[in-house]
């Protein structure tokens, strides 16, 4: 096995395909999935990367999908940008996306990236065909994060806003564990599982979702801690739009029992709108993309 976990873990880092914006940033994705399917452009969560599985996705394949994720800016090979708006980013995505000869597109985002899924959706009508929102969150009432929210995701949020030194001292506590022990990071992220649900803890506990864990938050912060300390302050604050005037179809995909982003707000935010289609799961908790069933029939409405 340990064996397969390094083969694994090279695998994947070799997925560094950079774009030059015509602003001179650098935008980092990958491909996953098949070559000359539909593309859906997928973002990833706060934090996190383009590397979100340790192989190919054969449910991509199957589907017919070119499933290309992106890193924001500041995450993996992403140019930082100060001062940076929700909005900007469906901008980069559009570039990219000429850059890739690809005019028109769906986007697909989890958790905090599915946020920018719908700013994408809201910028550009013209372009996106679909958005796909998972796990999401919905703008915050006085930029604070609903008390259905578990404590200690509040807590990232509390303190991205009043004390991003702790955030980024706490992210680069895990950066360092990931370099030195990686082992011990891994047993770390299993065993502090109290605050989800049973079904986000039975696929924290599996070794293959540890693996991949690992691989994104070492690609997370491969430049600083910065990003993934300050983006939930971004994300707590008002969006630039309302989702809920997106006008495209809107697919939003929710665990019932999700802690991490809770289903109520969600369910109290959007308006009864032929073109948003609410999947709302029983038994299922944040991480969607970790059923192989849901993912399935996530992708299946993906464009």
């Amino acid at each position: 096995m340990e064996k397969t976990e390094k083969i694994n873990r090279n695998k994947t880092i070799n997925k560094n395909l950079i774009f030059n914006l015509p602003s001179g940033r650098k935008i980092g994705y990958a491909f996953y999935g098949a070559p000359n399917g539909s593309p859906v452009f997928a973002f990833h969560g706060t934090p996190g990367s383009r590397l979100w599985f340790t192989e190919d996705d054969d449910e991509s394949k199957l589907q017919n999908i070119k499933l290309i994720t992106v890193d924001r800016p500041g995450y993996g090979l992403s140019t930082p940008v100060k001062g940076r708006s929700i909005l900007d980013f469906a901008d980069d995505v559009n570039a990219l996306a000429d850059h890739l000869n690809i005019h028109k597109y769906a986007v697909l985002g989890i958790s905090g990236g599915s946020v920018y899924s719908l700013a994408c959706a809201y910028r550009s009508p013209d372009r996106v065909i679909k958005s796909s929102a998972l796990s999401s969150i919905v703008p915050f009432i006085n930029g604070r994060p609903p008390k259905q929210m578990c404590a200690e995701n509040r807590s990232a949020f509390f303190l991205s806003k009043h004390f991003p030194f702790l955030s980024k001292w706490i992210l680069n506590k895990g950066k360092k564990m990931i370099s030195k022990d990686p082992d011990k990071y891994i047993h770390k992220v299993k065993s502090q599982v109290g605050h989800l649900c049973p079904s986000d803890r039975e696929l924290i506990q599996k070794e293959e979702a540890g693996n991949i864990i690992l691989i994104n938050m070492k690609e997370a912060t491969r430049q600083s801690a910065n990003e993934g300390a300050t983006e939930p302050s971004l994300l707590s604050k008002p969006w630039g739009f309302e989702p809920r005037n997106i006008q495209i179809p809107v697919e939003i995909w929710h665990g019932i029992d999700d802690t991490l982003t809770p289903i109520d707000p969600v369910k109290n935010y959007y308006p009864d709108k032929k073109n948003f289609n609410l999947h709302f799961l029983p038994g299922k908790g944040h991480f969607l993309d970790g059923h192989s069933d849901t993912w399935r029939e996530i992708l299946k409405n993906a464009i």
